[in-house]
């Protein structure tokens, strides 16, 4: 339980997360910040794309010092440098854990997915506090290994999925829990987003010879646990990786813990108990693609056990990306029009929750619902609650133990994409596929020589 101090710090520092920038500030701040207080010594571990925003949150925190930053391209690391001049640089997470165990307190890991797993967990054998991207890792394997030794260790732990600690995620989850819309009977899940087809699902398949990579690229350390293959411009590095199965783990490996958050949490939903999977017949027909990119259309179907906060006794929770849309009914319930890109849709017994990425829900119809007034909750940033929970040892909102589950469940999903039209009995305790045999080894993958933790 947090002490008198620890909570009004971490009112203190809430309240300020909504007009602190990237660069550090200069606070006036209450007499109890004035006292000395111990600094979290942090190090970012990727800080190109994605890392650099999480670097800049991190440093945007007042008691928060980031001593050490990583990154295998040299630009990142010298754009990354320029803020954070006193801070040691390396290209390779595993010499600044020999190097600088000692100094450090807590990571982000803000890698490409096949890399997750051996950077968190050593972190977490080393007693570091773990801030991961999500997904949490690229497979249900080690998402299952890091969440135990996350929870044996006692570290503090976070999942990247920012929008959880939200006003909008926060608010759908407490009026999931207060049962505005009667028991549960389907979920819809979706991302649509405009462009993304294009910018990140490439065709495939790879190239037939690649070329030496840029000398700030250093090559081996990003393929670290994946096959080797040769580096191609514009393919791989930087952001495009997600497209490829060695690398990450497709639209909805990236996407889906971000959608699936506040229906996990609200409902508090357990592993299911089967997935499906359909995909586009162009990816579905060709070897060449199947086994090396992910599709560019995904429908996802899990059935969960139900509980108190279901209509039946099993909850079907499906997802839509892609060529793939949610029924028309299920749209119009809102606006075919204007049917969020990015969002889940809950259809309750008395009426249905419309939860749209980044932004307030909408119980529908809004009529029947108009008296119901947004809860009262304070301003939350993700990479500071984090920051603050290390500091007073509390729980964060998106802890492995609860986030890793959830995690696990929408990798999932990508086990039933490799064996699309086939459903997958799923034996969340033994972790193995009841009636599919060869769908159990994409469960896991076996590391490249040299990159085994």
């Amino acid at each position: 339980m947090e002490n008198e101090n620890n909570s009004s710090r971490r009112k203190f520092i809430l309240n300020s997360a909504a007009i602190v920038l990237a660069q550090p500030l200069v606070f006036n701040l209450p007499a109890f910040a004035k006292t000395k207080r111990k600094k979290l010594r942090h190090a970012c571990i990727g800080v190109g794309g994605m890392g650099g925003h999480d670097l800049s949150r991190f440093n945007a925190h007042p008691d928060v010092e980031i001593v050490a930053i990583c990154d295998i391209d040299e630009n990142h690391l010298a754009k990354a440098a320029e803020i954070l001049p006193n801070a040691k640089k390396f290209t390779d997470w595993r010499e600044l854990f020999a190097q600088e165990a000692e100094n450090f307190d807590s990571v982000n890991v803000s890698v490409p997915d096949h890399n997750h797993f051996p950077i968190a967990y050593t972190a977490i054998n080393n007693g570091k506090h773990v801030y991961c991207q999500k997904p949490m890792c690229h497979d249900v394997s080690e998402i299952r290994e890091l969440t135990k030794a996350a929870t044996k260790a006692g570290i503090i732990s976070q999942l990247g999925t920012q929008h959880a600690s939200g006003k909008g995620d926060r608010t759908a989850v407490q009026w999931i829990k207060e049962g505005h819309i009667g028991k549960i009977k389907q979920v819809y899940l979706c991302s649509n987003r405009p462009g993304a087809t294009e910018a990140y699902r490439f065709v495939g398949p790879r190239p037939e010879h690649g070329e030496a990579a840029p000398e700030h690229v250093h090559w081996d350390q990003f393929i670290g646990t994946a096959p080797m293959r040769s580096y191609a411009p514009k393919i791989y590095h930087p952001a495009k990786w997600r497209a490829w199965q060695d690398f990450g783990t497709g639209w909805s490996g990236d996407i889906g813990c971000h959608i699936l958050d506040a229906v996990w949490k609200g409902m508090g939903l357990k592993a299911p108990v089967s997935v499906v999977a359909k995909v586009q017949e162009s990816w579905k027909n060709s070897p060449e693609r199947n086994t090396d990119t992910w599709p560019q259309s995904n429908h996802i179907t899990w059935v969960f056990p139900g509980n108190e906060m279901t209509a039946e006794n099993e909850l079907k929770v499906e997802w839509y990306d892609g060529e793939f849309y949610p029924p028309e009914e299920v749209r119009a319930l809102f606006s075919l029009e204007n049917y969020p890109a990015e969002s889940a849709m809950l259809i309750g017994t008395e009426g249905a929750l419309l939860i749209p990425h980044t932004k307030m829900p909408v119980l529908l119809p809004e009529e029947k619902f108009k008296q119901v007034k947004n809860p009262v909750l304070e301003d939350r940033d993700h990479y500071h609650y984090f920051a603050e929970s290390c500091l007073d040892n509390v729980k964060t909102e998106s802890d492995f133990s609860i986030s890793g589950p959830m995690s696990e469940t929408v990798i999932l999903g990508t086990v039933a994409i490799r064996e699309p039209d086939t459903l997958l009995e799923w034996d969340a305790e033994r972790m193995r596929i009841k009636n599919i045999k060869k769908a159990n080894q994409h469960l896991s993958r076996k590391y490249r020589k040299g990159w085994t933790v």
